[in-house]
């Protein structure tokens, strides 16, 4: 049974699951001392009212014993500033993964959230985010029967945005705060929900901004 599986393979839900969510907007920890080192620039920067897209790639590799599983995720995303430090973002989430023993697993999906910026009008912004989201993935065994499996993630994330010229920004992202219960589509099935706190270099997320 496919409740199994998830029993073996622990980090199968934060692997299916948008880990990251719509808070993409990224998290790289170069500390509170870079973000005053940059508060006077004249490149870039955020204020009420504007609209950006913005494009995250992320690679993720998670070894267990003998057992490796590598993701790569893309999720675009639109986001408008409501305020002078909050923006509202919606985006995609589409992902692929494969492990050890060829069990391949697709992921099409959709986000809502919220991200804070500290410092919205410098070139440099440590932020905040937090979002929802929901997917559906499918699983497909070596060998065996496909199955589906619907999912729904909160996830908290920090994270920092650089901008390298007026319009564009580089964003980067690394682990989150998340909750995700996930549920096989198939009769009987029961949800499986796991709790996650990852903040090292084996769950990494590069994007660019782009300012309207």
């Amino acid at each position: 049974m496919f409740a199994d599986q998830i029993k073996l393979k622990p980090n199968y839900l934060n692997l299916t699951i948008m880990k990251k969510l719509l808070l993409m907007t990224a998290v790289a920890v170069f500390g509170f001392s870079n973000v005053n080192a940059q508060d006077e620039n004249t490149t870039g920067g955020f204020e009420k009212g504007d609209v950006y897209v913005s494009g995250t790639v992320g690679y993720n590799s998670t070894k267990e014993g003998d057992f490796k599983t590598n993701r790569f995720d893309f999720m675009p995303t639109v986001g408008y500033f409501v305020s002078e430090n909050i923006a509202l973002e919606a985006n995609l989430i589409i992902g692929s993964s494969e492990d050890a023993d060829d069990d391949k697993t697709s992921t099409f999906g959709a986000g809502l959230g919220a991200t804070y910026f500290f410092t919205p009008a410098s070139q440099f912004s440590f932020t905040v985010g937090a979002g929802v989201a929901y997917t559906n993935a499918k699983f497909e065994p070596n060998g065996g029967t496909e199955t589906k499996v619907n999912a729904f993630a909160i996830a908290v994330a920090p994270g920092l945005n650089y901008f390298v010229s007026d319009c564009f920004a580089l964003r980067a992202s690394i682990g989150a705060l998340s909750y995700a219960s996930a549920k096989p589509d198939v009769d009987g099935a029961e949800s499986a929900n796991a709790f996650g706190l990852n903040l090292d270099l084996s769950d990494i997320n590069f994007g660019v901004t782009y300012k309207f």
